[in-house]
């Protein structure tokens, strides 16, 4: 079944067919009971297939209009109607699928992915160019060694452009976020980590590493 959307402005891009909706959502191993969160929800294409997955589902929307659309269609969903940027997310374990806003993705990661937030994991669908940054290793960036101490980013699958609308100008990639067993930081000392990579990253790794260190 094909979804009719109108694009808000925002940098949203919605999902046309819902039957790659439930494929993403099975892809993310969604289980009954799950706590997850559709960020963005528009239209409702992904929150239709975690309902049918049983999972207990918020789902965030700032656009009035679309919000209210979403509580006559999912009368057993929480619909929050708030920017993503602000919205306080639980303070018990939860997962997120979701369609990010294009334009915001970043800043909304950034939020997610403090270590500090209780995300266990995460399949959400950015540009197909930030997945592929984020999920390298080599090379690397700052940002994604500060997130990689507490999460492992994986690229899932690529997306093309067509399965939107309306359809964007570049291809999409599903960004796949697991929370680690064990972190390679403890959160408490998440600022110390923080500014350790921002001088290793400014002034290479001789400003971290002593040369008889950086030799052996």
């Amino acid at each position: 079944m094909a979804v009719r959307p109108r694009s808000r402005g925002r940098g949203q891009h919605f999902l046309r067919s819902s039957k790659l909706a439930a494929e993403l959502v099975r892809a993310a191993g969604i289980r009954r009971e799950d706590l997850v969160l559709d960020l963005g929800a528009g239209t409702g294409a992904l929150t239709a297939a975690l309902v049918r997955r049983g999972a207990s589902v918020v789902a965030v929307e700032i656009d009035t209009e679309l919000a209210a659309g979403l509580r006559r269609r999912f009368p057993e969903v929480r619909v929050v109607e708030d920017d993503l940027q602000c919205v306080a997310f639980p303070r018990v374990r939860f997962k997120v699928v979701a369609n990010l806003p294009f334009g915001g993705a970043t800043a909304i990661l950034r939020r997610l992915l403090d270590p500090r937030a209780l995300l266990e994991r995460a399949d959400v669908i950015v540009e197909w160019d930030m997945a592929s940054k984020r999920a390298s290793v080599w090379p690397g960036t700052q940002l994604s060694a500060y997130w990689g101490a507490w999460f492992e980013l994986s690229l899932a699958r690529r997306l093309p452009r067509s399965v939107f609308a309306p359809q964007p100008s570049v291809d999409a990639g599903v960004l796949r976020i697991v929370r680690r067993g064990e972190p390679l930081v403890p959160a408490s000392e998440r600022a110390a980590y923080e500014l350790f990579l921002a001088r290793g990253y400014r002034g290479g790794l001789r400003s971290v590493v002593t040369p008889h260190r950086l030799k052996r």
